[in-house]
């Protein structure tokens, strides 16, 4: 099967939970002044009914809060399984949208299914706790050629955010593959305090925990792309703490080939 990042694919899962310490950050040599830093996508499978997933969710809101990592610029999305919703505790940022997803990597890595997984730049995936490789991972994947992502926001109509989006310098795709373009909302700064399930009596800290996610075009390899898309965000989502990232990802081999960011709201 191939992999089509954002689309909905119904199959069984397994999560099995890991835990890894943290290390010393990979030396790398900084840019050069005014040399603009590789957008680099950090993605961490998460669930607040996993024991071993805190440690993995505080190494990803320290990436969030440096912003970058040697020459790349550090972009992270949380995203909340459902299948450790059964054991008693509901994630309530869960959806069985991002564990399709995290199915896909597996897939297209030759990897499994497990909490917490990190995926960095949808190349490489390990233990979302395990720092050193996660650096190192960036550092890798900050080498890589990658297309220009813009991404600006602006009032629309009836209370929703119109969100331009421009695509240019796509790199070269594998024989057959697409390039498939996805907006994402996030929010940050989410706090829950757990009553049942592994994590029952810990209040659990979560940041860029995805709240919408939309696979918006199919783009042409050779040419440039833009478009528009209006956002409508839910009353309970805090508007000062909402970003839109959009995501350029190949399909079948799910490598990211670009991706930006920007606050939802100035």
């Amino acid at each position: 099967m191939r992999f089509l990042a954002g689309l909905l694919i119904t199959g069984s899962l397994l999560g099995v939970a890991v835990l890894s310490g943290r290390s010393s950050e990979i030396a790398e040599p900084e840019p050069a002044a005014g040399e603009a830093r590789s957008p680099v996508l950090v993605e961490l499978f998460t669930s607040e009914g996993c024991a071993s997933c805190p440690p993995a969710d505080a190494l990803l809101m320290r990436l969030n809060e440096e912003g970058r990592v040697a020459g790349a610029e550090v972009i992270v999305l949380s995203e909340h399984v459902d299948y450790w919703n059964y054991i008693g505790w509901t994630d309530p940022f869960s959806s069985a949208q991002y564990s399709e997803r995290q199915s896909r990597y597996a897939e297209a890595l030759g990897s499994q299914v497990y909490t917490p997984q990190m995926v960095v730049d949808g190349r490489e995936d390990f233990v979302g706790s395990d720092e050193r490789q996660a650096r190192a991972a960036i550092v890798r994947a900050s080498r890589e050629r990658k297309a220009q992502v813009g991404i600006e926001t602006s009032a629309g109509a009836n209370g929703k955010t119109r969100v331009a989006l421009r695509v240019t310098e796509l790199p070269t795709l594998r024989a057959g593959a697409r390039a498939i373009l996805l907006l994402a909302i996030t929010e940050d700064h989410l706090s829950v305090a757990v009553s049942r399930g592994e994590n029952s009596g810990r209040r659990l800290s979560h940041t860029s925990v995805v709240r919408w996610l939309k696979r918006v075009a199919e783009l042409d390899g050779g040419k440039d792309f833009q478009t528009e898309i209006e956002v409508s965000t839910a009353s309970d989502w805090k508007a000062k703490d909402l970003r839109a990232v959009a995501i350029v990802q190949e399909s079948g081999s799910g490598r990211v080939l670009g991706v930006g960011r920007v606050k939802l709201w100035d």
